[in-house]
């Protein structure tokens, strides 16, 4: 861990056994699922090991979530138990009425705050999570799964409905980790900075999994920042890290120093690596991009090659040991030909390494499966060497620094405001390639006035702060189809107007907003 402890892989595997026991001694069993709301450290890593030691189902969601997206995800995985820090204590008392499975919780730090504890009593059995692991055994016998147990939901949002958790089977998982490390051509010698939340796909199998699966050595980091990426990478040592799209050109845009290249760093995973800046990044800090594509429901189909320069837009070629992959008319879903833009159509070769559905959402994994292809919502092309190329998303997911976001639940929030009659949220492209910036489209009641600042506050009140829109814009009506669905497309085209308010430009700092919730 960046500036903390230092844990060998026996003293992981021996922490993980002590939370196996210790949820085990609260009945939570093989197939249960455990909720982790902890922030990126070891004991985050601890508590997902430990859950999938007993035989459970890891469920370690956005340290973000608040409202209705955090007790959504607890209420649709039934959860019975909840791991979780002292600090976000209000946080569950806020939504305590709302949950409706939990009976048990381990607080983390519990005894450091007690005197700043809200003590009404509870619905559920609050324990202190220090002393329940200090005082389980240091062995556990490990549940062996077979490859169709889920071991982990993760939760990402499509473009209509509440987020979906993604059940993800231990033969995804474990390729996603062996994959990622023959692929990125992780070693034993290797040192992987990371700093990728444990509630993603990426921060979670594709960095301390699959470091786990070659003997490398991990060091975590508890949340990116760009003025110090290249510090920490030096102070690490790190050889090898990743990032999403957004990420490189932040640090990108940090100024040019003659000490850029001192570092160890040989590469850098990135999904995408920004086409505008790639070459210049490279040859600025000395450092290989590889490029890949993928989404949680089918891991990473895409990736380019350590022996190949980097093609400039390209995500790479299939790993056809493990994928079909075609590019397909989505209106017919047939096959387009080479060079021309249609949808990404995935299907896996192994049983058991793609997504077992959404949970408690049959509906939405029937919808996303169609002529035996999963369909991504992701289009782009493929050129005659078979090097594909993302183009643009088909369906109307927002795209916000590395996190999907479903615009019902931002309408959702929008509308429990009484001046508000209609809601519509649409990604618009921000600063940064492959990146949304949240615009808000509101109709008021007639006869009600509402400043967008207000608005703003009721928002940052109910929503994670990376949902929180940028953009607001009061219209008059919604533009709508002859059956009345709302016109998505039609408001993404829309262009920023006088009737736009812009939270960045009237300088209104989301954190402050937050802190006064």
């Amino acid at each position: 861990m960046v500036g903390g402890a230092t844990y060998s892989y026996g003293e992981v595997w021996t922490r993980a056994c002590k939370v196996a026991a210790g949820l085990r001694a609260s009945g939570v069993g093989p197939g249960d699922a455990v909720v982790i709301l902890l922030p990126n450290g070891p004991d985050a890593v601890f508590a997902w090991l430990g859950a999938n030691v007993l035989g459970a189902i890891d469920v370690t969601i956005n340290s973000g979530y608040r409202g209705a997206s955090f007790e959504h995800a607890l209420n649709q995985v039934r959860a019975r138990v909840l791991i979780m820090s002292a600090e976000s204590l209000p946080l569950l008392r806020a939504s305590e009425g709302e949950l409706q499975h939990l009976e048990s919780v381990f607080v983390l730090g519990l005894a450091e705050v007690q005197g700043g504890v809200d003590w009404m009593p509870w619905r559920f059995r609050l324990q202190d999570y220090d002393q329940a692991i200090a005082s389980a055994p240091a062995s556990y016998e490990i549940a062996l799964p077979v490859p169709s147990d889920i071991a982990s939901v993760i939760y990402t949002s499509g473009t209509t409905g509440a987020a979906k958790g993604v059940m993800m089977p231990h033969a995804q998982v474990v390729l996603l980790a062996r994959q990622t490390a023959k692929n990125f051509r992780i070693g034993p010698d290797d040192i992987y900075y990371s700093f990728h939340p444990l509630y993603h796909m990426a921060g979670k199998f594709m960095q301390v999994l699959a470091c786990a699966a070659v003997g490398a050595k991990l060091v975590l980091d508890n949340a990116f920042d760009p003025a110090q990426w290249l510090q920490r990478v030096r102070d690490s040592g790190a050889t090898l890290s990743g990032a999403h799209g957004p990420m490189l050109e932040m640090i990108f845009a940090q100024p040019d120093s003659s000490a850029d290249r001192e570092h160890q760093l040989r590469a850098i995973c990135s999904a995408p690596f920004p086409r505008h800046i790639a070459a210049a990044f490279e040859a600025r800090f000395g450092v290989r991009g590889i490029e890949v594509w993928g989404m949680t429901e089918v891991g990473i189909p895409l990736w380019c090659s350590f022996d190949e320069p980097l093609r400039e837009g390209s995500c790479g070629r299939v790993d056809g040991d493990w994928f079909d992959f075609c590019v397909v008319d989505p209106s017919t879903d047939r096959p387009v030909p080479t060079g021309q833009t249609g949808e990404f159509v995935v299907r896996n070769k192994h049983p058991w390494t793609l997504m077992q559905g959404y949970i408690g959402m049959p509906d939405k994994t029937v919808e996303a499966w169609r002529n035996l292809w999963f369909h991504t919502g992701d289009s782009g092309y493929m050129d005659e060497s078979g090097n594909v190329y993302f183009v643009d998303r088909t369906s109307d997911r927002i795209r916000r620094r590395a996190e999907n976001i479903a615009s019902y639940d931002i309408e959702v929030a929008a509308l429990q405001h009484p001046f508000v009659a209609e809601a519509a949220a649409v990604g618009t492209p921000s600063e940064f390639a492959s990146d949304d910036d949240i615009r808000l489209c509101v109709v008021l009641h007639p006869g009600m006035e509402l400043l967008p600042q207000e608005l703003l506050g009721h928002l940052a009140g109910l929503l994670p702060h990376f949902m929180v829109p940028r953009y607001i814009e009061q219209l008059d009506e919604l533009p709508r189809s002859a059956t009345h669905k709302v016109q998505r497309g039609a408001l993404r085209r829309r262009p920023l107007g006088p009737r736009t308010w812009d939270r960045k430009a009237h300088g209104v700092s989301l954190r402050t907003l937050i802190h006064k919730e």
